[in-house]
């Protein structure tokens, strides 16, 4: 039951959001002056960084927890493409923009393929439905109990 409140609630986010991207579309300006400009931009590509390195050091350990950073990891280029894009000057930093949204994306789709991986059972079987660890085993109440 509190699954289903929480789908709900976040249903209901999405469609508040709506009247609020309005808003912004209104009462933003088309242009602003960035303190810390660079530390921003340096900050997103540490993130990533250090997606990729717990991705990775998760995958190479078999740790199933590898599915979360790659999904976080995902995010974080895609978000990186989407400002460099966004922010860009027109010409040749839009062009280098455009570039370095290839190898985002790139990035992004190599990570979206280890999070929907399934995890591999000891003797070699892959488990028909979706990856189940200890927590799954612990008795839970029927649907509408919770």
């Amino acid at each position: 039951m509190r699954k289903k409140w929480t789908l709900v609630g976040l249903g209901s986010a999405a469609l508040l959001l709506v009247p609020w991207m309005v808003v912004l579309g209104l009462t933003l300006p088309a242009r602003t002056e960035v303190r810390n400009w660079s530390l921003a931009w340096i900050g997103l590509d540490v993130l990533m960084a250090a997606g990729c390195a717990a991705t990775a050091l998760l995958g190479l350990r078999r740790d199933p927890r590898m599915r979360l950073t790659a999904s976080a990891t995902a995010t974080a280029a895609v978000l990186d493409a989407w400002f460099d894009i966004t922010t860009a000057q027109p010409g040749a930093a839009l062009g280098q923009a455009l570039a370095c949204a290839v190898a985002e994306a790139a990035l992004a789709c190599a990570c979206v393929a280890l999070a929907l991986t399934e995890r591999q059972r000891p003797g070699g079987r892959v488990p028909a439905g979706p990856a189940r660890g200890a927590a799954s085993r612990i008795a839970t109440p029927p649907e509408g109990h919770s």
